[in-house]
């Protein structure tokens, strides 16, 4: 059998991307498994139930991390297909869809803490499992939003030339998710019902943003080849020390950044649309110079 060096050498790009996309399938079957495992403790081991969580949390936060290089490297590579666009969405949507999701209802919504209330108990839950149904369901519709569109435009355009995510991504709103579990050492929900309904109030904000038309700035347009180098290395060198030393509270600022930028932005057009318009208006009710002399005489 003869030896095809020159088929392999071909096919060496495209395999790149795709070892990084497995990577992110697997963050999102170990977030599954380690839910599960700590859903079968039992209520007195809370402490190691937390840790599972905290782990499921932060396999979340490593599949963010390996969904961002799979596609730069693809694109620096210039092996950019459809294969690996098909595989990277399904992955997307059991890493940032499924488990989350699972993770979200399993510790933000806990029935045996809601034992005292027996309105709450049957309430509850039966919402967070259609919430996050509905997360899940918008973040598929997301991705398959972003593979049949050739050139999406946001409700809000912003500047002509750069490039946008119509929508919130579903890796950030998986990261949103999996930031709070961390930055509650995976310690679930307890003991005070309210949380749980502003839990719930989370997931569904997420999910209307997920299909939203809203403008989030695309980070794709980044260039780390424009900027000095000493600047790169001074940035990357502050943040992962951050990141290592502050995680819990690093990594949710990070995400609640994001998502609420693009709120921020469509509530800043929205009132900039109506100032405009009042002053369109103003403009128009003043009576002109010519009537005013007519007048006059």
């Amino acid at each position: 059998m003869k030896f095809n060096s020159e088929a392999v050498k071909g096919r060496t790009p495209y395999a790149l991307p795709t070892i990084f996309t497995i990577g992110t399938l697997f963050c999102g079957y170990y977030c599954l498994m380690k839910t599960v495992q700590a859903l079968s403790l039992p209520p007195d081991q809370l402490d190691e139930a937390a840790r599972l969580y905290n782990h499921a949390a932060l396999a979340i936060g490593v599949g963010v991390f390996t969904d961002g290089l799979d596609g730069r490297v693809a694109r620096l590579t210039n092996a950019v297909s459809d294969f690996g666009r098909e595989i990277d969405s399904l992955a997307d949507v059991i890493t940032f869809g499924v488990a989350p999701a699972m993770l979200a209802v399993a510790w933000g919504i806990r029935p045996p803490e809601l034992a005292g209330h027996p309105f709450l108990s049957n309430i509850l839950p039966a919402a967070g499992y259609l919430f996050t149904f509905l997360y899940v369901t918008c973040g598929a519709a997301r991705l398959a939003r972003f593979n049949v569109q050739k050139n999406p435009r946001p409700k809000n355009p912003g500047r002509p030339g750069r490039k946008y995510f119509v929508g919130l991504p579903i890796p950030p709103a998986a990261g949103m998710l999996a930031a709070i579990v961390h930055f509650q050492g995976g310690y679930p929900i307890q003991n005070w019902w309210p949380l749980g309904v502003l839990w719930l109030l989370l997931i569904g904000l997420l999910a209307f943003l997920l299909v939203s038309t809203w403008r989030y700035t695309s980070l794709k347009d980044i260039s780390v080849l424009q900027i000095p180098s000493l600047v790169m290395v001074i940035f990357f060198a502050t943040l992962i020390f951050l990141i290592w030393n502050f995680s819990e509270p690093m990594l949710l600022a990070i995400a609640t950044a994001f998502v609420a930028s693009g709120i921020v932005t469509r509530i800043g057009g929205l009132l900039r649309f109506r100032a405009r318009r009042a002053r369109r208006e103003q403009e128009t009710s003043r009576p002109s110079k010519s009537e005013s002399i007519s007048g006059e005489v």
